[in-house]
C-alpha cells in the first residue's frame, strides 16, 4: 500500500473525486490500542464502499491553549505519531492545528464544517467519550443527531479495557514515568519509540569501552531514567538491530542538562552522525543512577549488556 498522503490542515485537504470518505477522528496521543480499534472502524467503512480511510488528529493538544503553564505531556511527539498513523493502512492523516479560532467552533456546526471541507465525507469514528466543539459540548449522542442531518454517519467505539482499567493515554503516561515500559508497550500494542538524529557526543562511552550512538530526547513526556534493552533501526528501515541504551543525563561523567537517550548496539554499527534512528524501548534494566567511580561504572554497564543479552535471548523471535 502507498504512504499515507499528510495534509497540514483541513482547508488544505484534497480527495479522488467520486469516493466516500470516511474518517476517524481523535487527539490519537500514543496511537495505542483503543485508538487503533477506531481507526480500523474507518477503514472497514471505506473497503465497504471501495472509499477513503483518513484520520483527523490535532496539534498542539488543547491544554498548550487552554493551560499553557501545566499542559497535558504528550507520548508521542507529532512525528511518531504521524508514523505510527500511517503503519494503520489509512489512505491519508489530517493534523489540523489547534487554534484559538478552531476551539471556538459551534459544536452544532461541527460536522457541517467538515463536510464542507471534505465533500466525500460519509462516516466519522470516534471513541465513545470523545467530546468536541466550543467548551467541549459536544459528545457522540450530540455527534449522531448532528451528523444525521449532514447524511454521515457516526460510529463511536466502545472503550477497550485490559486488566480491568480502561485503555488511555493517561494510563499510559504513568506506566512510562514509573518505567514500566512492558505495561505501556503491553497498552499500546507496540514498542514504545523515539525517533532521532544521531549527534557527536563527548565520546565517553569510547573511552571506557562501549561507544554509544547519542539521540538528544525530543518529545514531552520522558519516560523514567534508566537503562532499558532496545532496539534501533534507520527511522526508514526494518533492520531493528538489538542494543542496550541509557536514558537521563549521565550523573557520573560530565552530566547533561536535558536528557539524551545513549544507544550501545550489540552488533555490528551501521549508523553514524547525522543518521536519522527509531529506537524501540523493549525492556527497562534498572534505574540510572550515579556512580562513585568510572571502574564502577564500568563494570555496571557490562551487567546492563549481560541482561539486556539475556533478554533477547528468551524472545520468540531473538
Amino acid at each position: 500500500m502507498a504512504t499515507p498522503i499528510h495534509f497540514k490542515s483541513l482547508e488544505s485537504f484534497r480527495a479522488e473525486a467520486g469516493r466516500s470518505v470516511h474518517l476517524a477522528i481523535g487527539m490519537f496521543d500514543g496511537v495505542h490500542r483503543g485508538h487503533r480499534l477506531v481507526v480500523e472502524s474507518a477503514i472497514r467503512a471505506a473497503a465497504e464502499e471501495d472509499g477513503l480511510a483518513g484520520a483527523l488528529t490535532f496539534w498542539p493538544h488543547p491544554s498548550r491553549l487552554f493551560k499553557p503553564d501545566n499542559p497535558v505531556p504528550m507520548i508521542l511527539n507529532s512525528e511518531v505519531k504521524l508514523a505510527e498513523l500511517d503503519k494503520l493502512r489509512i489512505d491519508f492523516v489530517i493534523e489540523e492545528p489547534f487554534t484559538k479560532a478552531f476551539a471556538a467552533t459551534d459544536s452544532s456546526q461541527f460536522v457541517a464544517i467538515l463536510k464542507e471541507k471534505i465533500p466525500g465525507l460519509a462516516s466519522i469514528h470516534t471513541g465513545e467519550n470523545w467530546r468536541f466543539g466550543k467548551g467541549r459540548l459536544g459528545d457522540v449522542d450530540f455527534l449522531r443527531r448532528i451528523s444525521d442531518k449532514e447524511n454521515v454517519r457516526a460510529n463511536a467505539l466502545q472503550c477497550l479495557y485490559v486488566d480491568g482499567e480502561r485503555v488511555s493515554s493517561t494510563r499510559i503516561r504513568h506506566a512510562l514515568l514509573e518505567g514500566r515500559i512492558n505495561d505501556a508497550n503491553r497498552l499500546l500494542g507496540y514498542a514504545y519509540e523515539s525517533i532521532g538524529t544521531v549527534v557527536e557526543g563527548k565520546r565517553v562511552g569510547r573511552t571506557i569501552g562501549v561507544p554509544t550512538l547519542n539521540m538528544p530526547f525530543e518529545g514531552d513526556l520522558a519516560p523514567k531514567f534508566g537503562v532499558y534493552a532496545v532496539r534501533a533501526s534507520r527511522a526508514d528501515g526494518d533492520e531493528r538491530l538489538r542494543g542496550v541504551a541509557n536514558f537521563g543525563v549521565r550523573p557520573t561523567v560530565n552530566p547533561l542538562d536535558k536528557p539524551m537517550l545513549e544507544v550501545h548496539l550489540l552488533e555490528e554499527c551501521p549508523y553514524s552522525y547525522g543518521d536519522q534512528l527509531r529506537v524501540e524501548w523493549l525492556d527497562f534494566i534498572r534505574p540510572e543512577m550515579k556512580f562513585d567511580s568510572v571502574d564502577i561504572l564500568k563494570n555496571r554497564i557490562q551487567e546492563d549488556i549481560q541482561k539486556a543479552e539475556i533478554f533477547f535471548k528468551e524472545l520468540p523471535d531473538g
